[in-house]
């Protein structure tokens, strides 16, 4: 992450401010990339690999770094194998970074399931800066499914009882609703919405769970 931040600095400062093609995407194989990286035409590739790559992940690595990286920028940017909420924040951060004239790509074909969804996850919660989130079904190699840009579409009521509920410990609706400038009605409705769209526990108190923790990223 440190390396694609500096990257992108240096970009600014010598004043690139043509759009180009991003694909964000997982790995584990390299032909899901390789095909993914050709069937946009992207102008840069990041890559989110685990913490500590395996052999497999390793060789997928260097092979498209040794084919696509002659002609193109390939970035890597380690996450958690398990951890969605964290693959999620990291692809919120690659995001953020990336230059707003630049058109931004996701694909998660290749890599390990959990690390695909945090992707997918960190891609709705940017759902206006993605142009299309795509897959590549390994039974009809060279065959793309475009996923649908879907998006957690918070209301500002509803953002604060999350943030509220994130940054304290609430047990009841009642001392909730004297932290939140809301009605009492509204509140009810806001925890009611949340908790079916399952953004919150409320069994045990109010508790986010871990789509709510990515729906405020």
């Amino acid at each position: 992450m440190e390396n694609y931040i500096k990257k992108l600095s240096l970009r600014k400062q010598e004043g690139d401010h043509l759009g180009k093609k991003v694909l964000i995407a997982t790995i584990y194989k390299a032909d899901p990339v390789l095909l993914a990286t050709t069937q946009i035409g992207a102008d840069r590739l990041i890559l989110l690999i685990d913490e500590k790559p395996d052999e497999k992940q390793e060789a997928s690595l260097k092979l498209i770094k040794e084919s696509l990286g002659r002609v193109i920028d390939v970035k890597t940017v380690k996450t958690k194998i398990y951890d969605i909420v964290e693959v999620a924040k990291k692809s919120v951060e690659v995001i953020d970074l990336t230059p707003k004239e630049d058109i931004i790509y996701v694909n998660i074909t290749s890599g390990r399931k959990p690390k695909a969804i945090g992707l997918l996850f960190g891609a709705y919660a940017r759902c206006s800066r993605i142009k299309k989130i795509s897959y590549n079904p390994e039974e009809d190699k060279g065959s793309v499914v475009y996923l649908p840009k879907l998006s957690f579409d918070l209301t500002e009521s509803q953002k604060k009882v999350l943030e509220h509920i994130q940054e304290s410990d609430f047990k009841t609706h009642a001392e909730l609703a004297k932290k939140i400038d809301v009605s009492r009605a509204m509140l009810y409705k806001n925890i009611k919405d949340l908790e079916d769209r399952d953004l919150i526990n409320t069994e045990e108190g109010f508790k986010l769970t871990d789509a709510g923790r990515i729906a405020l990223l």
